[in-house]
């Protein structure tokens, strides 16, 4: 026999939204019977079958139009209408009349982010990567994250955090983050690699323990980190939107395809070097321009003294040319007549070589050095 065709498997998913919507309301009454605590066991176990319901129907496969119009309305009221009159019986009864204005915008937003929801469900011009996330918070997890402020009144006692100003604006905003296009997560699509089974049980465990030990805090903490991953879902949301070849990955090939983006550059782009291996390369090319343009200020003084010496009857030296590239010897001065100059056609003054391997004149150099290594090379010359 078929498995839809069975009633029973059919009734099952049906029975456990029915459970949800009686754990949601009946967080109201145990409020206006003061028992604080019991509402957010309530709905916590609301959220929990809300959880279920739809995972043994698409299990079972028992999945039907009734059971989602069934739990479309369960959600309505168990996190849209039972969180917002806890919050109120809590701490806005006597706000004159604000407090019931705020509680009537929070359980209106939820029937609109759950309008939506279902909206959104025959919705095909979605891309692909569009159901691993929700629009807007889901309507299980804003109830939950409404009654944060009763959860550290019932851990760590009264505070500025159960002032009724504090509880309004905190459910108004929950309520905007529920009809937002904010992306959020999705639980449904959510894979655990084999690896992580058994450190994933160790840490359920660990949720366990902390919840019967310490329940508030262990649910706020939750609450906590559900607000923290907030920004990483609309960073993945938008890092998918840009990357249309990973669509139809799975999740460890998505995480290689990261890696790979990370680690690749563009061609023809090479790396830079470091800091010390360049430096050291400037260093010793300005120390071996430093050395040419010595060599060539002590030639060039040593032409000068040659030609006042040669008016006085001495033999006088032709002008020196400029030395030639790094490492190749200068050129010979050619020696001229007594008194003269240098050969007709001989160039005129030199400007000192430019930085090494080019041609022209650098300015601002270190003069008064050359002429003085340059009369010392003269003087050991007489």
């Amino acid at each position: 026999m078929a498995v839809n065709g069975s009633r029973g498997v059919r009734l099952l998913p049906n029975a456990i939204t029915v459970l949800a919507l009686c754990s949601g309301l009946s967080a109201v009454q145990f409020a206006m019977a003061g028992r604080y605590d019991l509402s957010v066991a309530a709905l916590t176990a609301a959220a929990i079958f809300d959880s279920l319901d739809g995972r043994i129907a698409r299990l079972l496969d028992a999945t039907s139009k009734m059971g989602a119009e069934l739990d479309s309305l369960a959600d309505c009221v168990s996190f849209g209408v039972s969180p917002a009159l806890v919050l109120f019986i809590w701490r806005l009864e006597g706000t004159n009349r604000l407090g019931w204005v705020v509680a009537l915008v929070f359980a209106v937003c939820a029937a609109l982010r759950l309008a939506r929801f279902n909206t959104l469900l025959d919705d095909t011009e979605q891309p692909p990567y569009a159901k691993e996330f929700f629009v807007g918070v889901p309507a299980p997890a804003a109830a939950l994250v409404a009654v944060a402020p009763l959860l550290v009144e019932l851990q760590f006692g009264p505070g500025f955090w159960s002032e009724p100003p504090v509880v309004g604006v905190w459910m108004l905003l929950v309520a905007a983050l529920m009809i937002s296009r904010l992306r959020t997560l999705s639980m449904k699509t959510v894979r655990v690699p084999a690896e992580f089974i058994a450190p994933l049980l160790v840490l359920v465990g660990l949720a366990g323990a902390a919840i019967i030990t310490l329940p508030f805090l262990a649910l706020a903490l939750a609450v906590f980190v559900y607000l923290l991953h907030l920004p990483y879902a609309v960073y993945r949301y938008r890092w998918l939107g840009r990357h249309p070849e990973a669509w139809y990955l799975a999740a460890r090939q998505r995480r290689a395809a990261v890696r790979a983006l990370r680690t690749t550059r563009a061609p023809g782009i090479r790396a830079p070097l470091r800091r010390r291996v360049a430096g050291a390369a400037r260093a010793r090319a300005a120390a071996l321009n430093t050395l040419r343009r010595r060599e060539y200020n002590g030639q060039t003084n040593g032409q000068v003294t040659g030609t006042a010496s040669g008016g006085d009857g001495t033999a006088g030296v032709s002008p020196a040319s400029p030395p030639g590239p790094l490492g190749s010897p200068a050129p010979a001065a050619s020696p001229g007549p007594a008194g003269s100059p240098g050969p007709a056609g001989s160039p005129g003054p030199l400007g000192p070589p430019g930085p090494l391997g080019s041609s022209g004149p650098v300015r601002g150099l270190p003069r008064r050095s050359g002429r003085r290594l340059g009369l010392r090379k003269i003087r050991r010359d007489r």
